[in-house]
């Protein structure tokens, strides 16, 4: 795009970044060797590293998609750089979701990015910039759940293939969650740009609170039951069972026991 001004340091990956990946790569390792001495603890610092990982992802993706629509304004802010702590609610873009994770297994990933939305022109570039994120975590379900749909799951350890299985269960409900059109998540934002002034004027004091909106609607029995059963129709559709996903949830939950659940050294 002709007349993008980005300077070379505000695309540069932080080193923030590269250590919670690094953390991701080594407690990942830990639980397919059975290094860990805890099983389950090599597995929760696996999956809670992938998952703020997959988070900066997803802003970075809608970031990414900003600037080409025409913000140049995402480098300053070090958008560019996949460190969380640039993020414009750090609460909201990282503790929260890593909060929902423990206390109920749900991926569901916060506002983080400021967009100036005034420098975009075309209904269409503001609905790919809201559908960027929510993408990057379907590409990262299915870079997840790979060895499930190729059949290769006999050569992969137990631990680590249920660890895969919930990481992939996080992927799959942060894409389902953030793809409803409610106000403050970007299913809302791909479809605002073609609904009335109207409609988005009363939308719009909805936006802050529709995160925890949601999350208090999964608390619902029926609602949470039949939100479940979509994501685990997906799972096994990329050849994820339940048993896996479960096992997973209850390894990540370390300080929680389940014999059924339990990995051997």
């Amino acid at each position: 795009m002709a007349g993008v001004t980005v300077r070379p340091g505000e695309r540069r990956i932080s080193p923030v970044f590269l250590g919670i990946a690094a953390v991701s790569a080594a407690a990942g390792w830990a639980a397919w060797t059975g290094f860990a001495e805890r099983p389950g603890l090599a597995v929760f610092l696996f999956v809670t590293a992938a998952w703020v990982v997959s988070l900066c992802l997803h802003e970075y993706a809608h970031a990414r998609a900003a600037l080409h629509a025409g913000d140049l304004t995402v480098g300053a802010r070090g958008y560019l750089t996949l460190n969380p702590v640039k993020y414009t609610h750090a609460l909201l873009s990282v503790v929260l979701p890593v909060l929902f994770v423990v206390m109920g297994g749900i991926g569901l990933p916060g506002g983080a990015v400021y967009i100036e939305r005034s420098r975009i022109r075309g209904r269409l570039r503001h609905s790919l910039i809201s559908a960027a994120g929510p993408l990057t975590n379907v590409l990262f379900a299915l870079v997840c759940t790979a060895p499930f749909w190729l059949g290769a799951v006999d050569g992969v350890p137990r631990g680590f293939r249920q660890a895969l299985a919930f990481l992939a269960l996080l992927q799959v409900t942060a894409a389902i969650l953030n793809l409803l059109p409610v106000p403050g998540l970007d299913g809302y934002g791909v479809v605002e740009p073609w609904v009335s002034r109207a409609v988005r004027r009363r939308a719009e004091p909805l936006a802050p609170f529709g995160l925890l909106i949601v999350f208090a609607l999964l608390w619902l029995p029926s609602l949470n039951g039949a939100f479940f059963d979509a994501v685990h129709t997906v799972l096994r559709g990329l050849g994820v069972g339940e048993p896996d996903t479960h096992c997973g949830f209850e390894l990540y939950r370390f300080w929680q026991t389940d014999d059924l659940c339990a990995v051997s050294r």
